[in-house]
């Protein structure tokens, strides 16, 4: 039996024609909005699928997680979070990785105020730092560790505004409410270019490292947008963002 012309063009048509595009909600770590901003525009262009971002601090993202919220992935600022979230069974076991290891600073908007070994800490005049809350976010425990092997975390106590999350943290000192911040450095390079102000790089051995881990929630297992979403952040275009906003990479 003969069939019409039109038959196997229409075949090879439809065996052609990609998955229908869809969302993933993604819950992740303040530090890291900016560069999967630019991460999700690639994806969305490669895949047709499109993310759906929630931020906030690693802490607030694990208890709205915990509360049911609807995320399909979970890209963390700290390694502990996503494990305990497996172990509850709330993150799929097995999927979890690395996929930042993000590096603290020591920044200023102000040219020239920061020195480059951070020793405005002990000799500055300034009257706030800001921080983000050790008890919420893998970069304020970073902070934190560096300041208590400096010797400064009790005097400076008083002077300390604590943000919620890094992204506070951040806005405290760029609208001059602190003198100083401790921030990440991929906050400081906004679109992955060259920093603006004075910073110091803190040297990775004055605080546990900060190894960023993601995991695919219970809510996105057998959800083949969001598998193909951690796929894609292991991707040559996701890791060279990834590098360009100053992060190392596992």
């Amino acid at each position: 039996m003969k069939h019409p012309r039109w038959i196997l063009p229409l075949l090879l048509g439809l065996l052609a024609t990609p998955a229908a595009a869809d969302e993933v909600r993604v819950a992740v770590a303040a530090n890291f909005t900016a560069p999967l901003e630019k991460i999700a525009a690639e994806f969305a262009r490669d895949t047709g699928h499109r993310l759906i971002v929630s931020s906030g601090s690693s802490g607030k993202l694990y208890a709205q997680i915990r509360n049911g919220a609807p995320f399909e992935a979970f890209l963390s600022a700290d390694e502990e979070t996503p494990a305990r979230l497996e172990h509850e069974g709330l993150a799929v076991s097995g999927t979890r990785f690395t996929y930042a290891i993000g590096k603290l600073v020591l920044w200023s908007p102000r040219p020239g105020y920061v020195d480059s070994r951070g020793e405005v800490l002990k000799s500055g005049d300034f009257k706030h730092l800001a921080v983000a809350n050790p008890k919420l976010a893998p970069y304020g425990r970073a902070a934190q560790e560096l300041m208590e092997k400096k010797g400064l975390w009790q005097s400076v106590q008083p002077r300390l505004v604590m943000g919620e999350n890094i992204t506070q943290t951040y806005q405290f000192a760029a609208t001059g409410n602190a003198e100083l911040g401790l921030v990440a450095l991929s906050q400081i390079r906004k679109a992955g270019g060259e920093p603006q102000g004075s910073f110091w790089v803190v040297p990775q051995s004055l605080y546990s490292p900060i190894r960023q881990d993601a995991a695919l929630l219970a809510n996105g297992k057998g959800r083949t947008a969001a598998g193909q979403f951690l796929k894609y952040l292991k991707s040559a275009k996701a890791t060279a963002i990834i590098q360009r906003f100053g992060y190392d990479l596992p």
